[in-house]
């Protein structure tokens, strides 16, 4: 990883995915959250502020060491025990059925085999754990996607790997979960990424 990725691109994220505008989205994305919390792509812990009581611990998945420095912060004023327990989340260092839900925001757009890594989520969920989800994707705009598919490499190179056409429903549906719910909708941006995916997925009881 270079010095951009490294350095440049955590603070950046940190930034633009830390504002009140966001935190609504995060607040509605988490409200149903409980347990013992599997989080993709914890970066900076921007979500620590919006999981609700029945939370009772997160246990962090984040390869950006940044990132992790960045979070001191809202891990020092949090309610919530957070332990970093691995870098990737196509390869989860947990046990089998050891946890009540996951979540990933604004990650699955940037895991690079992102079939492994719901496979992993499916493997340590508990039989009726829920997958909660919040990500930018592919358009159901045909010209906004037809932007999405040209500029997807040049997102990548700027972005730490970003993808902007990946269809966050198709991915979650092709995986071991069952998808409960998703809502599409956009937000305030750039039109490449701001239509938004929300929704759950189980692993049946």
């Amino acid at each position: 990883m270079g010095f951009y990725d490294d350095q440049i691109v955590p603070r950046v994220t940190n930034l633009v995915l830390g504002t009140r505008q966001i935190g609504k989205l995060r607040a509605r994305a988490l409200a149903e959250v409980t347990g013992t919390v599997v989080e993709l792509g914890f970066g900076s812990g921007t979500n620590l502020p919006y999981y609700p009581p029945p939370v009772e611990r997160v246990l962090a998945v984040e390869p950006s060491e940044v990132g992790r420095r960045l979070a001191r912060g809202r891990l020092a004023a949090s309610r919530i025990p957070v332990e970093f327990v691995g870098l990737d989340g196509a390869r989860i260092p947990l046990e089998d059925e050891s946890v009540d839900s996951a979540v990933s925001t604004w990650t699955l757009c940037t895991i690079p085999d992102v079939d492994r890594a719901l496979a992993e989520v499916h493997r340590v969920l508990k039989p009726g754990g829920r997958f909660f989800f919040l990500e930018h994707g592919l358009s159901d705009d045909p010209t906004v996607a037809r932007r999405q598919h040209r500029w997807d490499r040049l997102e990548q190179a700027i972005a730490g790997g970003c993808h902007l056409d990946r269809d966050i429903a198709a991915i979650v549906r092709a995986s071991p979960l069952e998808l409960e719910q998703v809502d599409t909708f956009t937000i305030r941006g750039p039109k490449v990424l701001s239509f938004m995916y929300a929704g759950r997925a189980a692993k049946a009881a």
